[in-house]
């Protein structure tokens, strides 16, 4: 398994591309717990919120970050939260699709959360049953035709994610 660091350097070694699935209903990320507590207090989350800085480190070179979100409803605080900072993201250029498995019924998708660098590199991504992330691990070459399966099957069923926010906030 890749270390955090390890796996931080992905993102500043990549050249084109990099596409996440999400499928978890809660994130436990100690880095996020004051944010999370903020954000469910009302309180204002700061300039950050509005324009994601780690998106735009990569956006601001041409690179292209994508994500789909599969969830479903009701949502958990975790999500409120995570959802409620998207528009930050894709201020800062990040593509965002979202899968509500509560409208649509979506087969085929793996139940782990993954990214797939430049069509390249797939790195799979572990985590408790709780959302705390335990690492990751890059796949062989072999798996990667599968997931990119995985990533155009997401993008296919994905709703943009304003269109999806607008009608649920």
């Amino acid at each position: 398994m890749l270390d955090g660091e390890e796996f931080g350097r992905l993102f500043e070694t990549f050249e084109r591309t990099a596409f996440r699935l999400e499928t978890l209903a809660v994130y436990d990320v100690e880095e996020e717990r004051g944010e999370i507590a903020r954000f469910l207090a009302g309180e204002d989350m700061g300039p950050e919120w509005d324009d994601n800085p780690w998106v735009r480190s990569m956006t601001d070179k041409g690179k292209s970050v994508s994500r789909v979100h599969i969830l479903r409803s009701p949502l958990t605080d975790y999500l409120r939260y995570e959802l409620s900072a998207y528009p930050g993201n894709i201020k800062a250029g990040e593509s965002i699709g979202i899968i509500d498995l509560a409208k649509q019924e979506v087969t085929g998708l793996p139940d782990h959360d993954f990214w797939l660098f430049d069509d390249r590199d797939v790195y799979r991504m572990y985590y408790t049953p709780e959302g705390k992330f335990l690492g990751g691990e890059i796949l062989p070459a072999d798996r990667l035709t599968e997931y990119q399966g995985y990533r155009d099957l997401a993008l296919t069923h994905a709703v943009p994610f304003a269109a999806y926010w607008e009608r649920h906030h």
